[in-house]
């Protein structure tokens, strides 16, 4: 059956004059599966209804964060009571606390947490504060591991095992780049051999404990063990990317299920009922480090606004 994309392909046709490829977001342009994108104007349940009033079932659920369906009443009641009282204040509120208790109920390693806007800003985040507190420069990021587009994390392994990344986009310097070293997932003497070269100036190590961009491959328990070991061997900071499983494995994301508890987690859009929204926290003594107690800066305009907290 041919579906009527009319009204898609003329708004398509107007977004590439404002937009690169006409899109915010380069997965939406279906470049991967052929076609053009589809434009869509409202959705609930798991239908989504395009501009041409054809409907779809979501399988994809706005790519992570409609975990609870579109237009859950409960979230959009909550957002509605929110917009009365305004959309940013510029100032702490009350459901930054609220939703902060929630989430550091259900992750314990989470001691104290700070509120983004993303999950590519967590995990940003999370790889300054970690060289802030180490006082080291390196991170071990793991082949097929997505974290964001973090300058120092968007990065692929050299011509071995053991060599330092690459650049994966342009407008990465390669000398930052080779601060970040690519070992194979779940290869335990692949990544002794790196930590080994890397010597003392390791960091951390991230990763995602199941690994979603690769087809959702669980890292093995021996694997996740080794890495803890090895961080507390050599002073470094382990940092559980859980943008992808958090609250979706489990209320308590991956590190609940492996029984491993990260130094540093980052979570995403799955906290924020479909509104921009990303967390980081972790041990007490590390993140303290953090401004305005600490020397190491982060910070955020919309950080933690009312809108995202009340639909968390």
């Amino acid at each position: 059956m041919s579906l009527n994309r009319n009204n898609s392909e003329s708004l398509f046709e107007q977004a590439q004059s404002l937009m690169p490829g006409g899109v915010n977001s380069p997965v939406r342009a279906f470049k991967n599966v052929g076609g053009k994108p589809v434009f869509f104007k409202s959705a609930k349940g798991p239908i989504l209804i395009d501009e041409d009033d054809n409907q779809y079932i979501d399988f994809i659920g706005s790519w992570g964060p409609m975990i609870l369906g579109h237009s859950n009443p409960i979230i959009l009641d909550a957002i509605k009571s929110q917009l009365e009282l305004g959309t940013s204040y510029g100032a702490p509120t009350s459901l930054e606390n609220k939703l902060a208790s929630i989430i550091k109920s259900q992750v314990p390693s989470m001691e104290k947490l700070r509120m983004v806007n993303s999950g590519t800003e967590a995990t940003m985040s999370c790889i300054r504060l970690a060289r802030g507190y180490t006082g080291k420069n390196k991170i071990i990021k793991f082949t097929g591991c997505y974290h964001g587009h973090v300058d120092s994390l968007l990065v692929k392994a050299g011509s071995g095992v053991s060599t330092f990344g690459l650049p994966d986009s342009p407008g990465i310097p390669k000398e930052l780049a080779a601060l970040t070293y690519s070992c194979p997932y779940n290869n335990i003497e692949a990544l002794s051999d790196v930590i080994k070269e890397i010597g003392d100036d390791l960091a951390a190590i991230i990763v995602e404990p199941i690994a979603g961009n690769m087809g959702f491959i669980p890292g093995e328990p021996k694997f996740l063990n080794a890495l803890r070991e090895l961080c507390n061997k050599h002073n470094s900071l382990l940092i559980f990317d859980e943008v992808m499983s958090g609250f979706r494995v489990g209320l308590g994301g991956a590190q609940a299920i492996y029984q491993i508890q990260p130094d540093l987690t980052a979570l995403g859009k799955v906290i924020g009922g479909g509104l921009p929204v990303g967390a980081f926290g972790g041990k007490q003594s590390v993140m303290d480090q953090l401004a305005p107690l600490g020397p190491i800066y982060q910070a955020g305009t919309l950080s933690g606004n009312p809108l995202a907290m009340s639909a968390g």
